[in-house]
């Protein structure tokens, strides 16, 4: 039985969202995970424990999948009409479509296969009447997003365009953030780093134009935030969703945990929906930046 610790910042709502993110891909990577919140006297010097099964580093198995093996493929119904800009990288066609119709900008993401379970992400596209919490808008793409948190951004030239070349890297993702410090991303893996476009999860790389005097993104300028968070965060959510309430479902709760809980327990956790369990709430508002929903830092609640 192999168990590890990282930092976590419990304010900061997506680095929790990311912690359970962590315990699902161990769970699927490493097997028989559970996680826990400890030191959690001071909110911003808490750590996240993980255990699982074999004497391997469950947060080096899970960075290291995602830096050197994860690939990212979209997936769509069939019948699926596939657009201009997807020919190139068309939608892997699947059976057990999760929502009621098929937009290029929500199609879940698949990553995996081989040697690997296949993981499917796509809580952003949930057909089940639960609520999405899908907060990136605009005609960024899922994959898209999910491909540059992984493997960061490059800004091909037309030439390099037109030969297939990669381009020049603007941002980095995981995998070049692991190559670079293998050991201190391992470690301490929420750290930040210049970022473009994400899924909004870290509220470190927020934004509002009013708040900033400018529009970043209008100016084509990158923010700090951390790729893993933004990440693992979508993972983590796959399978819970925070507690949604006040002005058009715009206050969000959530609840960490000290027991140590495999992932299922630690789902209904995350809500509050174990009796007699030893918790702490936070609560925070979800900001708007145009048509984007930006998650903001929380406040810890008071227990009833």
């Amino acid at each position: 039985m192999a168990e590890h610790s990282i930092p976590v910042d419990l304010l900061n709502p997506g680095q929790v969202f990311a912690c359970l993110g962590f315990l699902e891909a161990a769970d699927v990577l490493c097997g028989e995970a559970q996680g826990g919140f400890h030191d959690w006297d001071n909110n911003s010097a808490t750590r996240f424990r993980l255990s699982t099964v074999g004497n391997e580093n469950p947060f080096e198995v899970v960075l290291e999948f995602l830096a050197t093996e994860a690939k990212i493929r979209s997936v769509a119904p069939p019948g699926y009409t596939v657009s201009e800009t997807e020919t190139a990288n068309p939608p892997e066609p699947t059976e057990t479509f999760m929502a009621q119709k098929a937009d290029k900008t929500t199609l879940p993401i698949r990553l995996g296969g081989g040697n690997r379970p296949v993981i499917e992400l796509g809580h952003w596209a949930d057909g089940s009447g639960r609520e999405t919490f899908k907060l990136y808008s605009g005609n960024r793409s899922a994959d898209k997003i999910a491909h540059d948190m992984l493997n960061g951004v490059r800004k091909p030239t037309p030439r390099q365009t037109q030969e297939g070349q990669p381009g020049a890297l603007q941002t980095k993702g995981i995998e070049q953030l692991f190559d670079e410090d293998r050991n201190g991303l391992i470690s301490d893996p929420f750290r930040v780093t210049p970022m473009g476009g994400s899924f909004n999860f870290d509220p470190r790389g927020a934004w509002t134009a009013i708040d900033a005097g400018y529009s970043p993104n209008t100016q084509k300028h990158t923010v700090m935030a951390s790729p893993v968070v933004e990440f693992l965060a979508a993972w983590g959510l796959q399978d819970a969703r925070p507690l949604m309430s006040g002005n058009k479902g715009r206050e969000v709760r959530y609840a960490v945990w000290k027991e140590m809980l495999p992932p299922m327990l630690a789902r209904a956790a995350f809500i509050r929906a174990i009796p007699g369990l030893t918790i702490k709430c936070f609560r925070f508002t979800i900001a708007l930046s145009g048509k984007n929903k930006i998650v903001t830092f929380a406040k810890q609640e008071n227990l009833p």
